[in-house]
């Protein structure tokens, strides 16, 4: 099995999310999704989430009518700090030799790959899939010293939409570069809107979007200013 693994806060899970998760799968040819919602990322305040419990619902109700997307609580079921590589050997272990895991980050994200956990481990046990973003240049990872030299040209060209993707072979691994369309959804201005009482109906799954107003999840600053 080809499987995809999408980690992120996923706070909250949206619709640009599902998106980018389906056009990769068929891009790629990839079986399934996995969604795996962080509990203690490394790089964000923990306290600064909304409560994981929460988070993983709202993915587990996004994603209830895609057979193809499914989603996994090993990083809630670790302690402490959720670090890809302890996620991805705990995968290897759950799914066996004979799936073959890809990676899904964004252009931004795989720009500080260089100060996660053992990242000359980590290219080696999945192949990646780097995302293109708004606002960034895939000519941009020629910067990073881990790998291989890539020709500019192709970067180039992948920018311009000549192309949509790259392959870069990373020993028994590989790592594509995958130019998307543009997605304009982002959590923090759900989350903006959310506070301050405006419409997210096209922004969020309609399941999404009952659990929070039902939770009354992101509405502190809004709560404050009526009390």
């Amino acid at each position: 099995m080809r499987l995809g693994l999408l980690g992120g806060s996923f706070d909250p899970v949206h619709n640009g999310h599902l998106s980018i998760a389906q056009q990769t799968r068929e891009a790629l040819g990839l079986d399934q999704i996995l969604f795996i919602p962080t509990s203690h990322p490394p790089h964000k305040p923990h306290d600064s989430l909304a409560p994981v419990h929460h988070r993983y619902e709202m993915v587990r109700l996004a994603i209830a009518s895609a057979p193809s997307l499914v989603i996994s609580d090993v990083e809630i079921r670790r302690p402490g700090k959720s670090y890809s590589i302890d996620t991805i050997r705990l995968l290897q272990q759950e799914y066996g030799a004979h799936t073959q895991l890809f990676f899904l980050i964004g252009l931004d994200a795989f720009l500080e790959f260089p100060s996660w956990r053992d990242p000359l481990t980590l290219l080696q046990l999945c192949s990646f899939v780097v995302l293109s973003r708004p606002g960034l240049s895939f000519r941009s990872v020629s910067t990073i010293s881990l790998l291989p030299p890539i020709p500019a040209s192709s970067l180039t060209d992948l920018d311009e939409g000549r192309i949509s993707r790259i392959e870069v072979p990373l020993g028994k691994q590989q790592m594509t570069c995958l130019r998307l369309p543009p997605c304009a959804v982002s959590a923090s201005d759900i989350r903006v809107r959310i506070r301050q009482g405006l419409p997210v109906a096209n922004l969020l799954p309609p399941l999404v979007e009952s659990y929070i107003l039902r939770h009354h999840l992101y509405q502190e600053e809004r709560d404050r200013t009526n009390s």
